[in-house]
C-alpha cells in the first residue's frame, strides 16, 4: 500500500471510530454535589491520558426540579415535566443518551421517557446487573435511601426478579436517614461528615446486624459520607456502577485499577 493510501485509510478509521463515539448527558441538580461527585467518577475512571482521550459530557444541573421524595409521600408537585424539559436540552445540545445521578428519580422514569423518548442509562438496572455478576449467590441487601425510594419501591422491584430481597430500615431508623440527608446539618446542606456521616453509619451497621449481606447507597447522596472501607460487607454503589456504564457506553474504556 503505497504511503499516501496508507494516510487516507488511517484518517479513516479514526472518522469512523470518532462516529462510534458517544456524549453523555446528566441530568442532574438532585442534589448539585451528588451530580459532582457523578461526574468526577466519569473523569476518574475513564482510561485517558490526555484531554481529548474524555468522554464528552453535557451537564444540566437544575436544582429547581421539585423535590422527588415530596412528590411520592405527598403527592406534591411532579418533577417529571421539568426533568422532561432537561431532557429534550441535553439532547438539543448534543447528548446521545441520558442517565440522572438521583435513584428517588427513577420511580418517575417511564413518565419523563414518555415525553421525551431518549436513551437512558438506568441506575437501578445496571446495580442490578451488577450484583449478579459480582456477588452471586446473594439473597438480601440492605437498603439506605430516602422515604420516597423506601414507599416507592423502586429498588425493590428491580431485585426481585434476580431473586433477591431489600430490607428496608424500621421506622426510627429511616428518621435518622432522612435527618442525615435533609436536616440542617445534612448532606444535602453540605455536611459531609460529623452527625450526618455518623448516623448513616450507623444504619448501615443495623442493616447488616439485621441480615443485609451487601448495603446498597439508595441515594445519591450516601456515597458522600459512607465508603466500602466503613463496612464489613460489599457496599453497592449505583453511582459508580452507572458511571463506569456510561463511560463503556460512549464508546470508552474503563481505567484499570493499580495493583502495586
Amino acid at each position: 500500500m503505497k504511503k499516501n493510501e496508507r494516510i487516507r485509510t488511517a484518517e479513516a478509521r479514526r472518522r469512523a471510530n470518532r462516529a462510534r463515539k458517544k456524549t453523555i448527558g446528566i441530568l442532574g441538580g438532585m442534589g448539585p454535589e451528588a451530580t459532582a461527585y457523578f461526574f468526577d467518577l466519569i473523569i476518574r475512571n475513564t482510561a485517558a491520558d490526555r484531554d481529548r482521550e474524555h468522554v464528552p459530557v453535557i451537564i444540566r444541573s437544575d436544582p429547581r426540579v421539585p423535590d422527588r421524595t415530596d412528590a411520592i409521600l405527598h403527592a406534591s408537585e411532579s418533577p417529571a415535566p421539568m426533568l422532561a424539559e432537561g431532557v429534550k436540552a441535553l439532547r438539543l445540545a448534543g447528548a446521545d443518551f441520558v442517565v440522572m445521578p438521583c435513584v428517588t428519580a427513577h420511580h418517575f422514569l417511564k413518565d419523563i421517557v414518555a415525553r421525551e423518548d431518549v436513551p437512558f442509562v438506568n441506575l437501578l438496572d445496571e446495580a442490578r446487573k451488577h450484583v449478579r455478576a459480582a456477588i452471586p449467590g446473594i439473597r438480601r441487601i440492605g437498603l439506605i435511601a430516602t422515604a420516597g425510594t423506601v414507599r416507592a419501591g423502586i429498588v425493590r422491584d428491580a431485585f426481585a426478579g434476580a431473586g433477591i430481597k431489600v430490607i428496608v430500615p424500621g421506622e426510627d431508623e429511616q428518621k435518622k436517614v432522612m435527618e442525615a440527608v435533609y436536616g440542617k446539618l445534612g448532606i444535602k446542606a453540605g455536611f459531609t461528615t460529623g452527625r450526618s456521616r455518623r448516623l448513616i453509619l450507623g444504619v448501615a451497621r443495623g442493616l447488616v446486624r439485621s441480615g443485609a449481606e451487601a448495603i446498597m447507597a439508595g441515594c445519591t447522596e450516601v456515597p458522600l459520607v459512607l465508603r466500602q472501607e466503613d463496612l464489613a460487607v460489599p457496599f453497592i454503589e449505583p453511582m459508580r456502577i452507572g458511571a463506569l456504564a456510561c463511560i463503556k457506553k460512549a464508546g470508552y474504556q474503563i481505567k484499570k485499577r493499580r495493583t502495586g
